[in-house]
């Protein structure tokens, strides 16, 4: 089979055929059809000591299992989280991260909806969202952010701003900015990193790009505000920015909820696809690459170009 590799910090990214891996115990054998592209595994090509393997979000047909499994059998289609070789025509993927996906939705859909999509949903429970608050969302484009956008409004936000990096330059597919793709999606606006002010005050901010957008996203917050991060980039918080608006800070990972807290993931996910059966929920893909344009779709991601999923199709 094929799959993708490096060997050295930084790349570059190649192709090899190694063997089909044989499921251990409690691992489902997945014949991959699509494969999710997101800013955290791209970082690892760059900032990992020594180099990785390329796992993530996957999608696809069951085709194989290990002893243990109870849940799967071959032929189901499944997408779920794949901690080993994920860019990959096959990749093991444990049982208990495993999602099905319902009859009639492809591959492509489900790895754009279901990973992105429960970690918008947690996000926005962690930030404690009531009915008729307003939320701001940075990264407000990308994978995750498109879909917060779109679930913030269905969860009731009353007012639901989105924020993007620079200008937004018109994508080739689309034609549109990056501003102009948020407020397609529902937005009430869209603001830039750089710009002076973020508009008038929100109950809730998610963010995905931490680090020195940490300050202004607070800024935004109102009194008794939360901000929820979710990023791998890191920052530092200054105790008085949140003391002067009894403002707090939530930390928000995905994987504690999928080890510790299986039936709310389970509820989520179940969400996810019946919003998305009543067209509350549209996931966006930027575009679908072959393994051997891996490097090509990262640097999609590394330069958040992307509206919406960034997809490897094996």
């Amino acid at each position: 089979m094929r799959r993708v590799r490096y060997e050295s910090a930084g790349g570059p990214l190649f192709v090899e055929e190694v063997p089909v891996p044989v499921p251990g115990p409690g691992e489902l054998l997945v014949r991959c059809a699509a494969v999710g592209v997101t800013l955290p595994v791209v970082r690892k090509v760059t900032g990992a000591a020594e180099p990785v393997p390329l796992g993530g979000e996957i999608a696809g047909e069951v085709v194989a299992a290990g002893a243990g499994v109870t849940r799967f059998r071959p032929g189901d289609p499944v997408t779920g989280l794949c901690f080993g070789h994920g860019y990959a025509e096959y990749a093991l993927l444990h049982e208990g991260m495993a999602s099905p996906v319902p009859d009639g939705a492809d591959a492509v859909t489900a790895v754009a909806l279901v990973r992105s999509g429960l970690v918008a949903r947690g996000a926005l429970e962690a930030a404690r969202l009531t009915p008729g608050e307003s939320v701001l969302v940075t990264a407000a484009a990308s994978g995750v952010g498109h879909l917060a956008v779109q679930l913030a409004r269905a969860l009731g936000a009353g007012r639901v701003l989105g924020a993007v990096s620079g200008p937004g330059n018109p994508e080739a597919a689309a034609g549109r900015t990056k501003a102009d793709f948020v407020r397609s999606l529902g937005a009430d606006g869209c603001v830039r990193y750089g710009d002076g002010s973020w508009g008038d005050p929100v109950d809730c901010v998610l963010d995905a790009v931490g680090g020195d957008l940490l300050t202004p996203a607070l800024a935004a917050l109102a009194p008794h505000g939360r901000l929820v991060a979710y990023s791998s980039g890191g920052g530092t918080v200054q105790a008085y920015d949140l003391l002067v608006g009894a403002k707090s800070v939530i930390g928000f990972q995905m994987a504690l909820i999928a080890r510790g807290r299986p039936e709310l993931y389970e509820r989520w996910r179940q969400e996810l696809w019946r919003l998305l059966a009543e067209g509350a929920l549209k996931p966006a893909v930027h575009g679908e690459f072959a393994l051997e344009d891996a490097t090509a779709a990262h640097e999609v991601v590394t330069g958040r170009a992307n509206l919406g999923k960034v997809v490897l199709r094996p």
